[in-house]
């Protein structure tokens, strides 16, 4: 007859919570960013080649150089390229049908990903001029921009 031992009795055990002690702060150019968006303000940055990037980041994509000249943009923008939500799901913050776009503000060259409330897909163009909507509490969050809608 064989016996299948269990050897439970001889393994250590000991509790152990994961967590993450430490924080990051968003820096000189993602802190003034927020802050920006929490005074319902939108900042790009200059780029080594003049142009303006937004939402600003601390080094160029191209050449590494360090970037720190923010610039104020408008609240305003084109609708580059788009995606029709039809069923938004619970984490989105619009509840009903909405386009996720890529909206490149007025006065920088690049663009950037936001909601647009357009109130139906047969509203909703490439090269459509959007506006800000601000949230009624802002926090310093890109969430400031409760989303874009149709100017």
């Amino acid at each position: 007859m064989s016996q299948t031992a269990t050897h439970d009795d001889d393994v250590l055990r000991a509790g152990f919570d994961l967590g993450f002690t430490y924080t990051r702060t968003t820096g000189p150019v993602i802190g003034a960013f927020l802050t920006g968006l929490r005074d319902k303000k939108i900042k790009g940055i200059k780029r080594s080649n003049g142009q303006v990037m937004c939402p600003p980041l601390e080094y160029d994509p191209e050449t590494a150089d360090e970037l720190s000249e923010l610039v104020d943009l408008k609240d305003t923008g084109v609708v580059k390229s788009w995606a029709w939500v039809t069923e938004p799901r619970e984490k989105h913050h619009l509840k009903k049908p909405f386009a996720w776009a890529l909206i490149q503000i007025d006065g920088a060259s690049t663009s950037m990903l936001h909601m647009v409330d357009a109130g139906s897909e047969s509203k909703m163009k490439t090269g459509m001029k959007v506006k800000a909507k601000w949230s009624e509490q802002t926090k310093g969050f890109m969430t400031d921009i409760a989303c874009f809608i149709p100017v």
